[in-house]
């Protein structure tokens, strides 16, 4: 039996002897690296934290202390050491285990992370909880992988610094952005540091000092600068002393003897603390080691090699599309510059940025930062594309509102992933981009039903002189050639793709294939069906969508997005304040929820938004209107 079959708790963890942890270490590499390249994941990031959260959960008792994981798709080994080792293979898989931290999973998942930057504002306010409760247990926010470049995480240390509140960060250093390794000295004199009897010496001193008549508090001064700058001299946490934290660090991350030292020495402290760890990203796994930027994100490999499993076919996906057109639009275009936010790999600009190295901007997990630096660059004539996830979008909504759309600044947003994402479920579906875009005045808001559309559409973004928005799929597209000459579109102006006279189908992004596979499904059941791709949310096509339907009276709406504000919220206002009453709709999207992980056909299928789906709902349609005439002509 290996030493993972028989922890099935925290509490179990802690009989292990410390001689035995290197090799729970590895087992848990391996069931990960197995796990992963059969369902795919996050594997770079979770591998290079494997010893720091033995140490954690060696040394702290989840669930009554709680641990806060920023970003969440480090936990692998979190999942692993508290109760989920043998439902681990699902991981990812819908029904399975989520790819994040999520808080009805499991007791020991104390706060859902999907988006980053927040654990140490969610643990700064478990603290002041457990202070108003009176409960003594400790709260550890385990921040890293890029989450100390968002803005929040520096709000929250600035507050916890303020209130002097009982709470651990660990930053977890793994890509040399922090500082580098100053190596043994730096390990050794942060564990001296921390321990119980030097701090409750420095406390001490500090009283003593202050007590001197007249002399003392000058003295403590002189005494607290000498130490700080000897601080200063061998690590780099001048910054973090200066909200208020103690720092101790850099310390080796994958040295578990000295992780478990120290984590019990700061255990006992009562103030806020920054303990600084350095880990190496895909740590075990030569190929992760080698490649932490492929591997973070990962689909199905080869164990073996670390090789991807070859596609079945060269169809590019909307990414490389949106990579590939927005280079050959640079070329002829010296204004046109590109800015993502810690994302140049999955929104497809690193060929961007090796090619136009000056007119690329990554500006780290800053995605406020990063809308209101397009705006500032836009105000001066150029024109930024900015390259988000939709789901990342929403971070930056009032800098959307406030400092673009209000002056109506010539800001491009390529929203990749919107729409249903699959595997990494509800805190990256984008399913609520049309909502909050479309109520923004002077925004324009669009979707592609394939990819050369989606050429189009970003060739009409570029020349249009105002905030828009271009939202496409994760995932392949539909095959469909490119066109060499890529024309701008009219804004707000949709084409009929079939015509018939039994129901109008309304559809918009990828729902437009899925409408016109129906659409051929029902023509062999005797309905004939007019399809709309309308391609814009805003502003809706008027007099294309409203003559229609007064003559087919029967409607369907299709979005790939929530019904609360989408796009079928936006028809049936069009067609209220147009005064057409005479009519019944019916509006396929994603309901009141949030979606769950799964494959992306799965959850289409489940949510109602593909080509059977549709064509029950008109099929449904057809016979309740029947119905009604019929009752109709009964009743006269």
């Amino acid at each position: 039996m290996s030493l993972l079959e028989t922890i099935n708790s925290p509490a179990d963890l802690k009989k292990l002897t410390l001689s035995e942890l290197p090799i729970l270490a590895q087992e848990i590499r391996e069931i990960i690296v197995n796990v992963v390249s059969k369902n795919g994941g996050h594997l770079a990031s979770s591998l290079g934290v494997v010893e720091l959260t033995i140490a954690i959960h060696y040394v702290f008792d989840a669930p009554d202390d709680n641990i806060v994981w920023d970003v969440g798709h480090q936990t692998y080994a979190h999942k692993l050491l508290t109760g989920r080792r043998d439902q681990f293979h699902t991981l990812r898989k819908h029904y399975g285990l989520s790819g994040f931290v999520k808080r009805s999973e499991n007791s020991c998942d104390s706060f859902s992370t999907g988006h980053s930057g927040t654990s140490i504002s969610a643990a700064l306010g478990m603290s002041c909880a457990k202070s108003i409760l009176n409960d003594p247990s400790k709260i550890i926010a385990v921040i890293g992988d890029g989450s100390m470049t968002a803005g929040l995480a520096y709000e929250g240390l600035n507050q916890a610094g303020d209130l002097n509140k009982d709470l651990i960060v660990i930053l977890n250093d793994n890509d040399m952005s922090i500082s580098p390794n100053v190596g043994a000295l730096s390990s050794f004199l942060s564990r001296k540091f921390s321990a119980k009897y030097l701090q409750d010496l420095r406390k001490d001193l500090k009283v003593f000092l202050k007590s001197l008549p007249k002399v003392g508090d000058d003295i403590y001064q002189i005494a607290k600068r000498s130490e700080d700058s000897f601080k200063t001299f061998v690590t780099p946490g001048m910054l973090i002393e200066a909200f208020n934290f103690d720092y101790f660090g850099p310390i080796n991350g994958h040295n578990l003897e000295h992780l478990i030292n120290i984590l019990e020495n700061i255990k006992t402290l009562q103030e806020p603390v920054l303990l600084h760890v350095r880990t190496t990203k895909g740590k075990g796994y030569q190929p992760a080691e080698e490649n932490p930027v492929y591997f973070h994100g990962v689909g199905c490999f080869e164990v073996q090699t670390g090789c991807c499993l070859p596609a079945s076919d060269n169809i590019p996906t909307y990414t490389e599309v949106f990579g590939n057109t927005l280079i050959d639009m640079a070329e002829k275009d010296k204004d046109i510059i590109a800015v993502t936010a810690a994302m140049p790999e999955g929104t497809g600009l690193v060929e961007f940025a090796e090619k136009y190295p000056d007119r690329f901007f990554d500006v780290g997990i800053a995605e406020q930062h990063g809308v209101t630096f397009a705006a500032g660059m836009a105000s001066e004539g150029l024109k930024p594309v900015v390259a988000i996830y939709s789901t990342f979008l929403q971070r930056a909504y009032d800098q959307i509102l406030h400092d673009v759309c209000l002056e109506a600044l010539p800001v491009v947003f390529a929203l990749d992933r919107g729409g249903i994402v699959g595997e990494d479920g509800p805190t990256h579906n984008g399913l609520f981009d049309f909502s909050y875009l479309r109520s923004l005045p002077n925004m324009t808001v669009m979707a592609p039903k394939d990819e050369n559309e989606f050429q189009r559409m970003l060739r009409t973004a570029i020349d249009h002189n105002g905030p828009i928005a271009v939202r496409y799929p994760r995932g392949k597209g539909t095959g469909i050639e490119l066109s060499d000459d890529i024309l701008p579109l009219t804004i707000g102006k949709g084409e009929v793709l079939s015509a018939g006279g039994d129901i109008l189908i309304l559809a918009v992004g990828r729902t437009v294939c899925e409408s016109l596979n129906a659409q051929t499904i029902l023509k062999k059941q005797g309905i004939s069906a007019t399809v709309v791709n309308c391609r814009f949310v805003k502003p809706i096509d008027t007099d294309l969508i409203c003559p229609l339907a007064e003559s087919i009276k029967r409607i369907i709406t299709v979005e790939e997005h929530v019904l609360h504000g989408g796009f079928g919220s936006a028809v049936l206002e069009t067609l209220v304040e147009n005064n057409i009453t005479d009519f019944s709709i019916k509006r396929l999207g994603i309901p009141d929820l949030f979606v769950e992980h799964g494959p992306q056909s799965v959850l289409r299928s489940k949510y109602g938004i593909d080509s059977s789906a549709i064509t029950d709902a008109a099929v449904k349609l057809i016979s309740s209107s029947e119905n009604n005439v019929s009752t109709s002509k009964k009743t006269a």
